[in-house]
């Protein structure tokens, strides 16, 4: 019955940390990388879409995206879609595809996103938090129902700080290597 606890708190966070990578993978860094228009969503025929459903995006160089829309009357809207967002990237139309060139980040911009990476792992952890305070809710009310025994709702409280610690030193190593990422020249 406490091992129910545990992997449910386990699932739980899994899902937290694959959210904020997700998320972190949205944030530019030196290299173009097709999830950074992930997010962007596109007005299709009245509809917000996904990107990714109307279009198909490759990097063929290190600093551009190429977005290939599946339906060619769509790309004006791709167009709108991505002058839209806050990428900071004016797209260009050759008419048969859309062309991102990233430029060069700045020193300032590359401290911004660092920024804002640091914050989105910031939440991650609130995040794990708040579920670690579920779980051990969960382990308290087991304790008044006399399901379980104080040194069993103590061992789950250790277990569930211990499953906390680990997907904690899982988003630091998250935030280390985008950092990197964002930081490299």
């Amino acid at each position: 019955m406490t091992n129910d606890t545990i992997k449910s708190a386990r699932e739980r966070m899994k899902k937290a940390l694959g959210h904020t990578t997700d998320l972190l993978r949205g944030i530019r860094t030196s290299r173009a990388s097709s999830a950074l228009v992930d997010n962007i969503r596109v007005d299709y025929y009245g509809t917000s879409t996904p990107l990714n459903q109307v279009a198909q995006v490759s990097v063929p160089e290190p600093r551009t995206l190429v977005i290939k829309p599946f339906d060619m009357s769509a790309i004006k809207d791709i167009e709108k879609a991505l002058q839209k967002s806050d990428l900071g990237i004016a797209p260009s139309n050759d008419g048969k595809v859309v062309i991102l060139n990233l430029p060069p980040l700045s020193g300032d911009q590359r401290e911004k996103y660092v920024a804002k990476a640091k914050e989105i792992c910031e939440e991650g952890r609130v995040t794990l938090r708040n579920l670690r305070r579920d779980a051990n809710k969960d382990a308290d009310h087991r304790l008044k129902a006399k399901d379980i025994t104080e040194d069993v709702c103590h061992d789950l409280h250790d277990d569930v700080q211990e499953l906390l610690k680990e997907f904690e030193g899982h988003v630091a190593e998250l935030f280390d290597k985008k950092s990197k990422e964002i930081l490299e020249v």
